[in-house]
């Protein structure tokens, strides 16, 4: 396995409670000592749970990974408003809740299920004019923010005790959860704030997946041994492997021949060469028979060109 190869991958980490998501990017670089290293998924400060983290040149599949369906157990109090969605942020307003009727609260959680309209908290990494909301926000500052579609699969009430919930939410890239339970305490009336965030899934990869908030800041534990291949990522997608003359076509940044076809059909695919790794991210071509590199993975290798991908 070239030297590469062997420095990349996903490291999946359980995001500790306080830290950033860019508090673990810069653990991980000085554990792993690898420079090219990002996160797919802002995770709050207060949330945990988790938090894939691309190594090398499985930085390249980040935005495939983002693409991909999250899953979070929210816990919300109703009763409550913040500036922050949280419980953490300034109390703007407190209503009495007493106990809580499952009934309702699913009622109103299934009108947010499927294409719905959110609008940005200033408490949030979005850039406005160059500065982070958040920044603004500490500031004093709010700013208008337009309204993002979001994808919401489902959503499942598994708790109610007085005026707690806690919901197990799966949705699509982008969504404030947050916002969610302030949208949904707003529906029943008397608002509602986050608790407590668990991050359960993010694509192919869950809690059981890994690597503990301890193991990770212990520094005498190695960590290369919990990287993951960089093609874990796309746990599902549809394989098209190369013979050695189409990969060198493929890793030229050229539409290579599949030999066999692929099965009918059309979209993204991973290409890998016959030896079994992964050489990219291809679009399939003319009813199977040709792939086009969409992104290309280890092109640095012995024997190709480098190319920017």
């Amino acid at each position: 396995m070239s030297g590469d190869v062997a420095r990349s991958g996903v490291l999946v980490v359980d995001k500790g409670r306080g830290a950033t998501s860019f508090d673990v990017v810069a653990i991980v670089r000085r554990r792993l000592g690898v420079r090219r290293i990002g996160h797919a998924g802002t995770l709050d400060p207060d949330a945990t749970g988790v938090l894939p983290i691309l190594v090398g040149e499985a930085t390249k599949l980040t935005p495939y990974l983002v693409d991909q369906d999250k899953e979070y157990l929210a816990t919300i109090r109703f009763g409550l408003t913040t500036d922050t969605h949280d419980v953490s942020g300034r109390v703007l307003s407190e209503t009495p809740v007493g106990d809580l009727a499952p009934a309702p609260l699913a009622e109103a959680c299934r009108a947010f299920v499927g294409r719905i309209k959110q609008v940005p908290p200033m408490y949030s990494a979005i850039h406005h004019e160059g500065r982070r909301l958040y920044e603004l926000a500490r500031a004093g500052i709010e700013v208008e923010r337009a309204p993002r579609e979001v994808i919401i699969r489902s959503i499942r009430v598994e708790n109610v005790a007085g005026a707690r919930a806690t919901l197990r939410v799966v949705c699509g890239k982008g969504t404030y959860v947050r916002v969610l339970a302030a949208d949904i305490g707003a529906v029943l009336g008397f608002g509602g704030a986050v608790e407590g965030l668990v991050r359960c899934r993010v694509g192919p990869f869950d809690l059981g997946d890994t690597v503990s908030w301890s193991e990770l800041t212990e520094e005498r534990r190695e960590l290369w041994s919990r990287v993951r291949p960089a093609e874990a990522a796309l746990a599902g997608w549809r394989i098209v492997r190369l013979d050695e003359p189409s990969a060198a076509t493929f890793t030229h940044g050229q539409p290579a021949e599949v030999i066999p076809a692929a099965a009918a059909g059309s979209g993204f695919v991973r290409v890998h060469d016959i030896a079994g790794p992964l050489i990219g991210v291809g679009e399939l071509m003319t009813d199977g028979r040709q792939v086009r590199p969409v992104r290309i993975l280890h092109a640095d290798r012995p024997g190709t060109r480098v190319l920017p991908a």
